[in-house]
């Protein structure tokens, strides 16, 4: 059993920056293969960014490409996205996700991959 908690969340102006973390469970942190999601109201659930276990492969949909960052911490068992000019549209509940059957420079990009999933952090642009 894998536990994600997000933080990091809250409310900002456009054009301002957010840094997400997701703190995982357990000692085998290096061997998930992590991502990034959200979900506006009305919306389908929808992957942000993603990172393979080694931190070598990357993806960004297309929405947040040269804005997102994401990244990770192997040693502190901990996720980023770091979240730059952002927009009214970014507007969300951003969940992490771990897939603990990735290969080890993944990057996994179906939702339906992950194992397991975060509680939630809600992010909210103002115009």
């Amino acid at each position: 059993q894998v536990q994600l908690v997000e933080s990091g969340g809250g409310l900002v102006q456009a054009g301002g920056s957010l840094r997400l973390s997701c703190a995982a469970s357990g000692r085998t942190f290096s061997r998930y293969a992590m991502g990034w999601f959200r979900q506006a109201p009305g919306k389908e659930r929808e992957l942000v960014a993603a990172i393979s276990r080694n931190g070598g492969s990357t993806y960004y949909a297309d929405s947040v490409k040269g804005r997102f960052t994401i990244s990770r911490d192997n040693a502190k068992n901990t996720v980023y996205l770091q979240m730059n000019s952002l927009k009214p549209e970014d507007t969300a509940v951003y969940f992490c996700a771990a897939d603990v059957a990735a290969l080890l420079i993944q990057a996994v990009v179906r939702l339906r991959e992950y194992d397991y999933w975060g509680q939630g952090t809600q992010v909210t642009v103002s115009s």
